[in-house]
């Protein structure tokens, strides 16, 4: 076979792959995003020159920001083949050397920490608004449903979180299929309009978008925040570079998902030049009764899948942070032998569920909940775009006047943007707000909690030159076996081998100290895995590394300590850990609300023995309380 051709046909079918994972979101956007601008909070006439106006600030805004902003430049900025907003924070300010580049990388880190933040609430209003404004269609077919709307999408919404500890694999091969038959019905329906009003297409001419501003005035910097739900689900383009590569994403955007977004909102626009009585839902109106039915059944088909997007990637970002020390130990089940990326947290689903079901119920109905959608991903946006300055500086070299030019033209559209969405803050915008600023409180608390509780216990450690000089001046008994003790500091002594020496009087024949250090890149290769190095009298330092991307597994990390001259046996093998009793103290270190609620995570947390998954059996844990 041809291996170009073969190429082509994985490439292909990555391409078709990422249609449902990464433009699920963008994809249902049509259901919403043009009647909010003619039917929701802050709607205007649809007149023939805000229809055109409109449309020509659509094409405007999914050309520039996702054409061009993700597609053709953010893409490229990919840490080891994957994208995120915490994959561009390690890119942007890898290094920190100075106190003034130690406080430009703090406020990075805290700045992408926050955009992560923000997704929750983007998690939490997706699946909502997604699938309710799919099952609104039974309405436009007749009025009998009306009041079967909220119940129904309640039961879908808990049908989707209950199948989530089952896994995404089988379910996921169905993804690209029905999101490609979704792209292509859109774009028919689209097509069919157009053939009613072609002048319609006077709206690829961007002096409509000039003059609506210049007709409208403030009234049209507010529409702004409406047109910016086309380009929600934008974000997913980078976020989920790992899973497709950059290649199949391209493909994907420019054969298909932008013609028919383009082709369908054109559509709904001539409908409204013919009939701007029926904004009230375009989407459903464009196309003949007969296909109502089998369209609810499609679009709530691609709203789910658009919502399984955002929940896996809740799972993952969750995962990050718990790697990168921005979260407490959670409960990760994997649901895939063959793919390690496919996991269900459950503490996560059950909270996004929840949430789901009371924006719902809160709001009744998408028109509402779009009044609360769109700022978290206009913020994010904004995000990725100041760390993209830093990462084309740091990654490409750019100069200074180039990364501005570019950068700050993205930064131009996407305050503007800003500032019509923020008059959605009264309306609901506020919940994603809180939502973040829960959220980064809490992530912030615990990477602040975990740095001051390590420099309490550094204060009161054992440099582990004088633990092994004392050893060998006074040797005490040993015992046979190996011991495993894991340990933050790999130069310090572990207060459990302290403990356990003062306590039981005895030392097993070999000692293991073990450091797990988690890097700035999704994965680690495996040559750069595992460091070992022997000490006197049988001990063993042992640093093992993980991406923020990858499980820790203990048990296998010291199998693979053979190939470094390290035989461990694992039924030979007994782990020690310390268990800290945190204290609120008015020391220097943290407000008091802020320790005790770190407190709090820290007792709610999942053990070091599930997560590292060691034998149950085979743990000992010696408890100690520290003051912070």
């Amino acid at each position: 076979m041809n291996p170009r051709r073969s190429d082509l046909r994985y490439v292909l079918g990555l391409a078709v792959g990422a249609l449902g994972v990464v433009y699920g979101d963008i994809g249902t956007s049509p259901l919403y995003a043009l009647r909010e601008c003619f039917h929701g909070k802050h709607a205007i006439p649809a007149t023939r020159e805000n229809i055109l106006g409109v449309l020509s600030l659509i094409f405007c805004a999914l050309i520039a920001i996702v054409s061009v902003k993700y597609i053709c430049f953010v893409l490229r900025a990919d840490n080891k083949g994957e994208g995120g907003v915490l994959a561009l924070m390690s890119l942007a300010f890898p290094e920190a050397k100075g106190v003034s580049k130690r406080f430009v990388r703090r406020m990075l880190v805290g700045l992408g920490v926050f955009g992560a933040c923000l997704l929750y609430g983007d998690g939490m209003i997706t699946p909502a608004i997604t699938v309710l404004s799919a099952v609104e269609g039974l309405e436009v077919a007749t009025p009998i449903f009306k009041h079967c709307i909220v119940p129904l999408t309640v039961v879908i919404l808990v049908a989707l979180f209950a199948t989530q500890r089952f896994g995404t694999g089988k379910v996921g091969r169905v993804f690209g299929p029905v999101t490609l038959l979704w792209f292509i019905s859109i774009a028919v329906i689209g097509l069919r309009g157009i053939y009613r009003a072609p002048e319609v297409l006077l709206a690829f001419n961007p002096l409509h978008a000039i003059r609506f501003f210049i007709n409208n005035g403030f009234s049209g910097f507010v529409v702004l925040g409406a047109v910016f739900l086309v380009l929600t689900g934008g974000e997913a383009l980078y976020a989920d570079m790992g899973h497709f590569g950059r290649k199949p994403i391209q493909l994907a955007w420019f054969a298909l998902v932008l013609p028919a977004l383009l082709l369908n909102y054109l559509g709904q626009g001539a409908l409204l030049l013919t009939s701007p009585g029926l904004a009230f839902n375009p989407f459903y109106n464009l196309m003949p009764a007969w296909a109502i039915y089998p369209m609810v059944v499609l679009a709530t088909a691609s709203g789910v899948i658009a919502s399984q997007a955002l929940i896996s990637g809740a799972f993952s970002l969750t995962m990050q942070a718990i790697q990168l020390g921005y979260s407490p130990r959670l409960r990760i089940e994997h649901t895939s032998t063959d793919e390690k990326g496919q996991i269900y947290m459950p503490q996560i689903n059950w909270l996004l569920m929840l949430a789901c079901i009371g924006l719902v119920l809160g709001f009744r109905s998408s028109s509402n909940l779009a009044a609360a959608y769109g700022i978290a991903a206009n913020l994010t946006m904004i995000v990725t775009t100041v760390l993209f300055y830093f990462a084309a500086r740091h990654l490409w070299n750019w100069s200074r006047a180039r990364s501005i030019l570019l950068c700050g033209a993205f930064l131009f559209i996407e305050l503007a943007f800003l500032g019509g969405n923020l008059l959605k803050v009264i309306h609901g915008g506020w919940f994603p707000l809180l939502v973040g600023a829960a959220i980064f409180t809490l992530m912030s608390t615990w990477k602040t909690g975990r740095q001051v509780l390590g420099a309490r216990l550094r204060a009161s450690s054992l440099p582990l030159k004088l633990f092994l000089d004392d050893v060998q001046r006074d040797p005490p008994h040993r015992v046979s076996g190996t011991a495993v003790f894991l340990y933050g500091n790999s130069e310090g002594t572990p207060l459990a081998l302290l403990h356990n020496l003062k306590h039981n009087k005895v030392l097993h024949k070999r000692i293991v100290i073990l450091t797990v250090v988690t890097d700035e890149a999704p994965h680690v290769s495996n040559s750069k895995r595992i460091q070992v190095d022997q000490l006197a009298d049988g001990f063993f330092r042992v640093i093992g590394r993980y991406g923020f991307m990858e499980d820790p597994n203990i048990p296998e990390l010291l199998v693979s300590c053979k190939e470094h001259g390290l035989d461990v046996a694992p039924n030979h093998t007994t782990y020690f850990l310390s268990r800290e009793t945190v204290i609120p103290t008015p020391r220097p270190g943290m407000v008091l609300w802020r320790e005790r609620l770190f407190r709090f995570m820290a007792q709610n947390s999942q053990s070091a023995t599930a997560f590292f998954r060691l034998p149950a059996n085979r743990v000992v844990e010696l408890g100690m309380q520290v003051e912070i």
